[in-house]
């Protein structure tokens, strides 16, 4: 699972951060993640309001800090696409 938090670096972005690894310790999950702060990048997903969360390239949350919990409710219901992981999809 690949998880982005998209943000500029301010101080909501970087709580975002911390709330998805603690997230992904308490789920007990692997997943790769990345800050992305280059507004071309960020502006590529069509986000308008930082920070934001991206998982397998889909936005799942914007213009929101959420907490551990909001996370792992957002994670429990993502669902990877075909081949969004390293098992096609069927994880």
């Amino acid at each position: 699972m690949k998880i982005e938090i998209l943000g500029t670096g301010c101080a909501k972005c970087q709580a975002l951060t911390e709330a998805t690894k603690k997230a992904v310790a308490q789920k007990g999950i692997f997943a790769e993640i990345v800050k992305v702060e280059d507004i071309m990048q960020i502006m590529n997903y069509g986000v308008t309001s930082t920070p934001a969360l991206v998982v397998d390239g889909a936005v799942v949350s914007s213009g929101k800090l959420l907490n551990a919990d909001e996370i792992i409710a957002l994670l429990d219901s993502h669902k990877p696409s075909q081949g969004g992981c390293c098992c096609g999809g069927k994880c």
